[in-house]
């Protein structure tokens, strides 16, 4: 098998597992707090990914730069969007998560443009203004629910959620460090953990808190083995060996699987209007990324038509 046929199907295994991710969450939320449950996952899964990195590559990036970089990362993306995320799905439909999360592609879009003051074409901002119409869709059938508090706190942690993994997204790319990145991450796991851990001693309810129940390990074991290492692991391979249009394809198919998972475990509602919903986020996100490519080769075009004017005599 080549290396492409390899990569495509990491991609593949990707799109699906981390679908399923808001379908174990859910589940595991009504029996265990959320922050605790988070932050288990994350430093089991820092150890493990730790360890791969040592094994692979020793040498680290341990200068008092990249760990400040590092905390900020894993505050913003673990912390606060995988956090925020697990606590939100206690409430709202892991459907409904995944779709507000499917935003996040044009979230960071915005925060990027705020930080550069970049400028963007039509296509960009017909994008955008799609994906984000999608949200209104969401709720067509749910307005009721937002008169309920702790749908409406759902609702909203998972939109903080997703601007923090957004913003930490922008951050991160600005700022790489090329020694052992797969060590980066999980220092990023690690530092996201002990805010985790700050945050359940005080929004937690540890009053029935028993870690040994079955649905508990095993939605432990399935997230930290297939939904952190394993998949972490082939990302980061599928992104090596393919085009990055490509490789975030998967950003396209998570809330998808997340939907109808959601629908056939949870019952939970599934609708045209959410079937609409998923395809204008998705489109959104479409538009946005041929919008970008246009501007990269119109950019390119501009750059060699000035290359071939003759300087004046």
């Amino acid at each position: 098998m080549s290396r492409h046929s390899k990569a495509i199907l990491a991609l593949v295994y990707i799109c699906i597992i981390w679908g399923t991710t808001y379908l174990s969450g859910r589940i595991v939320v009504q029996l265990f707090p959320s922050f605790l449950f988070a932050a288990i996952r994350q430093i089991v899964s820092a150890v493990i990914i730790l360890g791969i990195a040592l094994a692979i590559n020793r040498k680290a990036d341990l200068s008092k730069q990249n760990i400040l970089h590092q905390i900020k990362i894993g505050f913003l993306l673990i912390t606060m969007g995988n956090g925020l995320v697990m606590w939100g799905v206690r409430f709202i439909p892991s459907g409904v998560a995944a779709l507000i999360c499917g935003l996040m592609p044009l979230n960071a879009v915005l925060i990027n443009i705020a930080i550069t003051k970049e400028r963007i074409n039509g296509l960009i901002l017909l994008g955008m203004l799609t994906g984000f119409g999608g949200i209104a869709l969401i709720f067509k059938d749910n307005l009721s629910d937002l008169t309920n508090s702790n749908y409406l706190l759902g609702i909203i942690a998972t939109f903080i959620a997703t601007t923090c993994w957004s913003f930490g997204s922008v951050i991160n790319k600005k700022h790489v460090s090329t020694t052992n990145p797969i060590f980066n991450s999980g220092m990023q796991l690690v530092f996201g953990s002990i805010g985790l851990f700050s945050i359940s001693l005080f929004a937690d309810d540890y009053s029935h808190v028993d870690l040994f129940q079955p649905a508990v390990i095993w939605n432990l074991a399935y997230l930290v083995i297939f939904g952190s290492v394993l998949a972490y692991t082939l990302y980061m391979y599928a992104l090596k060996e393919l085009p990055v249009g490509i490789a975030s394809l998967y950003a396209y198919v998570n809330p998808l699987v997340a939907v109808v998972l959601g629908y056939l475990v949870l019952n939970e509602q599934l609708t045209w209007y959410t079937a609409l919903a998923f395809a204008t986020i998705a489109g959104g996100v479409y538009i946005v990324n041929y919008g970008y490519r246009r501007k990269h080769k119109q950019t390119a075009a501009e750059k060699a038509a000035l290359l071939t004017i003759p300087e004046a005599e």
